[in-house]
């Protein structure tokens, strides 16, 4: 009983027990002993190797190695794929905050050189992210892993394209897009969010040529004026008497016409619109639609690094957007209707570093056609995936993401797939240095591991079973995974989605770096050991909902993993003496305490089937704790003491039947401590380890 130190020390206990558990071989599904017929996957949503684990990493390896372990030990020919994302625009934003710490502008660094020291960075980054996740106890497949920027993936991803191209399903042209000016790229329109923003709002009359008459017109961006080609009133608005005349644009002097829309809003403003094509998606719309009315080629007056070009005019050329508007009011006051008004709005800005985000038309873009039927197949690649959600073929847990996915699928648009930045899988076309958009390749994840993993992987494994991953990034990336999915194999690529919530502290707050409330789960594995910090954040974990961690939470766990230690200890120094083939006359209230046991392990079982993992870990902890530990092992103490030897050997076999049922229960949540419990108390023909015991 020496190993049994007091307390329990997750130190000297984790390490060992994950390399007893690589050394089996059993995290590979065609080693695991039996005939397992039924497979499960999940494959792992694979981090982004551009820093270390978060706490919000250690929340989906908990989820997923709960999901695992137990559907292992239940028999099934298990399969957890790992990765590691190359993270495209998301690797970019952190390596360039690393270069600027290094006094360093990666646009002065050749697009090889660049490449290269990305690449680098990564696969270290990636690597140690791997023994992060051997911490945290993932017992995932390390001989299926894969990388999205390894050669085989690449190599579908570009068939996938290719498809897109035969389907006519893919298209380049001069689109507006939504520009970062500080990261140089292009973004879609998920990778965009929106900030309230006060600004001013100004009434600008256009005079009509010939005439006193004029066009009222409210805007928030005098400064885009010298680009406009034409003002847009509602066929309501007051100024429909107007439609087919021209005014005069008030900084160029140059004549544009007033044509009727309904897109304008009656509601706002004055009910006429200024049309400024290459700054805005709606007026780029109004231009596309009356191309024959206006006639006019649009331009663009603001460049890459937001400051106005050449022909924005004397007087605005090379200012920045800002000073550019301040000094276009002092131009256009004599114009003005009435002073210029406060005006809140919400303002699209960059998701990553809060620039605005200015509108700007590109040529050369790539876009996917997302509701267009391609030449191959009856269903677009929208609609496609909402059958699928529709019939019951992937199922949402919880189940009311299924309403955000249809909303968001409404009002899909097509993809802009063009990235503007050296990091990522290059778009094999001539004359192109773009890269895709990382949630291209990683949209393909589901098939394209399992095509290139093992012989057999795609047709045993898919389609996967769950995906989990946090409802964060439900348009970012599990839509897209269904959609491609689905147009690529024919099939859905998993059959459950399970939302995992975003991190909260005891105060409800989100955790971030500036508030200081971030907890580093390495770290917190180092003081309480993987399995406190599994049970700290799984328990009151309900999916879809945002869980709150704290430090105290995670001690309240670490003391529960001690409770377990000394409990078997107990247990263990009270029945070396037992014959494990000893089949004792059990007690009345012994075969009520067993009959009790039994219930907890069916409605275990039907909380675990049923994605319930948060309620199913907290009753095991509460009867291990409350019932066993505090009622049946104080009312055992006086047996064991007992001279009635049979009555001291039924207390003895009724500890030990519920302390091993207990290990195979708590051995999803707290893989670490069971196992080591396990392999002290394995009787002949047990099997070698926990992890592959049967459930029940």
């Amino acid at each position: 009983m020496s190993s049994f130190n007091k307390p329990y020390d997750p130190k000297e206990v984790e390490e060992k027990i994950y390399k007893l558990w690589e050394k089996s071989g059993y995290f590979d599904p065609d080693k695991l002993p039996g005939k397992r017929k039924k497979s499960f996957t999940i494959i792992m949503p694979p981090p982004n190797a551009n820093g270390l684990l978060h706490v919000g990493h250690a929340i989906f390896v908990t989820l997923q190695d709960i999901m695992i372990r137990y559907r292992r030990m239940k028999g099934d020919k298990t399969l957890w794929l790992p990765g590691a994302d190359h993270a495209g625009f998301e690797t970019q934003v952190v390596f360039d905050k690393k270069l600027e710490k290094e006094g360093r502008n990666r646009f002065h660094i050749p697009r090889e050189q660049l490449y290269k020291e990305m690449l680098d960075f990564t696969l270290t980054n990636k690597k140690n992210m791997e023994n992060q996740l051997r911490k945290l106890g993932a017992s995932c497949d390390w001989s299926r892993e894969k990388f999205t920027l390894d050669e085989n993936i690449i190599k579908i991803v570009y068939e996938t394209f290719e498809k897109l191209k035969k389907d006519d399903l893919i298209y380049q042209g001069q689109r507006i897009v939504n520009w970062c000016s500080k990261h140089q790229t292009s973004l879609s329109n998920l990778e965009i969010k929106y900030e309230e923003k006060l600004d001013k709002l100004y009434y600008v009359k256009y005079k009509l040529v010939d005439s006193d008459d004029f066009v009222e017109v409210a805007t928030t961006r005098p400064e885009t004026i010298p680009a406009d080609i034409a003002i847009a009133v509602h066929p309501k608005s007051k100024w429909n008497r107007f439609v087919n005349q021209k005014v005069i644009n008030p900084l160029t002097k140059k004549e544009i016409i007033v044509l009727a829309d309904k897109i304008v809003d009656l509601d706002f403003g004055t009910g006429a619109l200024k049309i400024t094509p290459f700054h805005d998606a709606v007026d780029f719309s109004v231009w596309n639609d009356h191309r024959d009315e206006i006639k006019v080629q649009p331009f663009s007056i603001i460049d890459k690094f937001g400051k106005m070009n050449e022909k924005a005019g004397v007087g605005l050329q090379g200012l920045k957007i800002k000073e550019a508007r301040e000094k276009s009011v002092e131009f256009l006051r004599p114009t003005f209707s009435k002073e210029p008004e406060d005006y809140k709005h919400q303002v699209a800005v960059c998701y990553k570093c809060g620039s605005i985000i200015e509108p700007m038309v590109l040529d050369n873009q790539w876009f996917i056609k997302m509701t267009a039927k391609p030449k191959s197949k009856p269903d677009s690649l929208r609609d496609a995936a909402v059958k699928a959600v529709r019939k019951g073929e992937v199922k949402f847990i919880p189940k009311r993401f299924e309403k955000i996915f249809f909303y968001w699928m409404k009002n899909l648009r097509d993809w802009n797939i063009s990235r503007q930045i050296p990091w990522g899988i290059k778009i094999p076309e001539k004359n192109t240095t773009d890269v895709f958009d990382t949630w291209f390749s990683s949209g393909q994840w589901p098939f394209a591991t399992l095509m290139t993993t093992k012989k057999d992987d795609f047709k045993t494994f898919y389609p996967t079973d769950v995906m989990e991953t946090g409802w964060d990034i439900l348009f970012f990336w599990v839509a897209r995974m269904i959609i491609l999915g689905i147009y690529v194999t024919g099939k859905i690529p998993f059959k459950y989605v399970y939302l995992h919530g975003l991190v909260r502290d005891k105060d409800r707050q989100k955790m971030s770096k500036s508030k200081g409330n971030v907890i580093d789960p390495l770290g917190v594995v180092d003081l309480y050991g993987a399995d406190a910090l599994r049970m700290a954040l799984i328990i009151g974990n309900a999916p879809g909902n945002d869980p709150i961690i704290y430090e105290e939470k995670i001690k309240g766990y670490r003391n529960f993993a001690n409770k377990i230690w000394q409990a078997s200890r107990f247990i263990l120094m009270n029945t070396e003496d037992f014959n494990l083939k000893t089949k004792p006359k059990l007690k009345e209230s012994d075969k009520k305490i067993l009959k009790e046991l039994s219930n907890l392990e069916k409605e275990t079982t039907r909380l675990m089937d049923s994605f319930k993992f948060y309620t199913a870990g907290e009753k095991i902890y509460h009867y291990f704790w409350h019932t066993f530990a505090d009622k049946i092992i104080e009312s055992a103490k006086p047996r064991l003491k007992g001279n009635d030897e049979k009555d001291r050997q039924a207390a003895q076999y009724i500890l030990l039947e519920i302390l091993k049922a207990n290990l195979k229960l708590l051995h999803p949540f707290m893989p670490f401590i069971t196992e080591e419990i396990y392999q002290k108390i394995k009787s002949k023909g047990s099997a070698k380890l926990l992890m592959i015991e049967k459930w029940r």
